[in-house]
């Protein structure tokens, strides 16, 4: 493979894994303050960090002492500025059933901004954002026959779940009460998972998922979160039969790979939004069939009764009654944004049409993999803007202005680098 200059020793993977021993212990982590990190690296020698410009303005910090000796190099925040600043983070050795990844790509999405800033009031600083991954296999565990070094894969947004819950046993890990996230979560040992703004992550092999050939990584990464989360309502709200008419609110990172995957369903779609000047894009470039700007009375009172089901991607507060008035009798509205005050529902909208309001959150593994076999198959990629980790801080002020198209998506395996 060719060498990336995340590789300080010039050698590339296979050369790291022949030189290192697929059972060597790495380098000995280094101390960071009161918090473990449950995380892994290529690097066989602590990597000084070449800082990037200004953006990352603060020198590396040193990740604390971990008993599993393994380092990786990352972007963190501190604090709930949500500025990320190069940082050494102790990661796992590989387990017998463990895949080590090096990570080529991570992208950036809206609940990276909502952790770093802390507005869940969940972040476990520092935090290592992203779980929207995408690299290459480096090591395998014992156990591990699905995967082989070299193999192109992914990690979205799950690293554990108890595997032995109702959920887990039925397949939907993703409903797990014990679901470890991919980053700023406590994992099963008590460490804190950090995600894909790091050149290398180790994960059980059940939470990998395998790049379909022809799928690039990095227009692929975003959908292990943004295309899972709109795939997975799709399928079990009956929402990807042909012919089927379906509303699509909002036109971001979610709203875009919706409207591609209902086209692929072979649906007709019309895309809600508030900004008149996203029609022709809709349109146009996604293939959208209708756009109804829902400030426009008159536009909202034509399309009345005329979907079978919305997919609702707006985290913004607004009243429901005017998007369920939109639905066919039956029909059904799928909530994927999190907006932060209650919603404003009617009973009497939902009763008299026999509609449904219901949530999703992400998927299992065993519809992520399906879902990436279906997007290569129907050459569904996310657009992406690519920025290097030198831009990260700039993308994500741009992504809170919502000025991205669609997704930003980081270069980690050529601007992550070690001096």
């Amino acid at each position: 493979m060719p060498i990336s200059r995340c590789d300080p020793d010039g050698v590339g993977v296979a050369g790291a894994i022949k030189r290192a021993g697929t059972s060597s212990p790495l380098a000995a982590a280094l101390p960071l303050p009161l918090l473990h990190f449950s995380c892994p690296t290529t690097h066989r020698r602590p990597p000084q960090i070449k800082p990037p410009r200004a953006a990352l303005a603060m020198a590396p910090t040193e990740a604390e002492q971990h008993p599993r000796k393994a380092l990786a190099l990352a972007l963190a925040a501190h604090d709930a500025s949500g500025r990320v600043t190069p940082i050494r983070i102790s990661r796992r050795e590989t387990g017998d059933d463990d895949v080590a990844i090096q990570v080529l790509y991570c992208g950036i999405c809206h609940s990276d901004l909502h952790t770093v800033n802390n507005e869940w009031r969940t972040a476990m600083y520092p935090v290592v954002p992203g779980h929207e991954i995408a690299g290459m296999v480096t090591e395998v565990g014992k156990n591990v026959h699905k995967f082989n070094v070299g193999d192109r894969v992914g990690v979205g947004c799950m690293a554990n779940t108890c595997q032995s819950c109702e959920s887990c046993e039925a397949g939907l890990e993703n409903y797990c009460s014990k679901i470890v996230f991919t980053y700023n979560s406590r994992d099963r040992d008590g460490t804190v998972t950090c995600g894909g703004y790091s050149d290398m992550v180790v994960l059980n092999q059940h939470f990998v998922i395998r790049f379909p050939d022809g799928m690039p990584l990095d227009k692929g990464a975003p959908l292990l979160c943004a295309g899972i989360t709109v795939y997975t309502p799709m399928k079990y709200h009956g929402l990807n039969e042909p012919g089927k008419r379906i509303g699509v609110i909002g036109l971001g990172g979610l709203g875009h790979v919706t409207v591609k995957f209902a086209k692929a369903f072979g649906m007709r779609v019309t895309v809600i939004s508030t900004s008149p000047e996203k029609r022709e894009e809709a349109m146009e470039k996604l293939g959208a069939d209708a756009f109804v700007v829902s400030s426009d009375a008159g536009q909202m009172k034509a399309a009345k009764g005329t979907m079978h089901g919305i997919i609702n991607t707006a985290s913004a507060s607004m009243s429901m009654y005017p998007y369920l008035a939109l639905l066919k009798p039956q029909g059904k509205m799928i909530l994927l944004g999190l907006p932060e005050k209650p919603l404003q529902i009617s009973a009497f909208s939902l009763v008299a049409g026999g509609k449904t309001v219901a949530g999703s959150c992400m998927g299992s593994i065993r519809d992520t993999q399906e879902m990436m076999d279906f997007a290569a198959k129907h050459e569904l990629t996310a657009d992406i803007e690519v920025v290097g980790a030198e831009d990260v801080n700039d993308a994500l002020e741009r992504l809170a202005k919502g000025d991205v198209r669609y997704r930003f998506v980081i270069d980690v395996g050529n601007t992550l680098v070690a001096a």
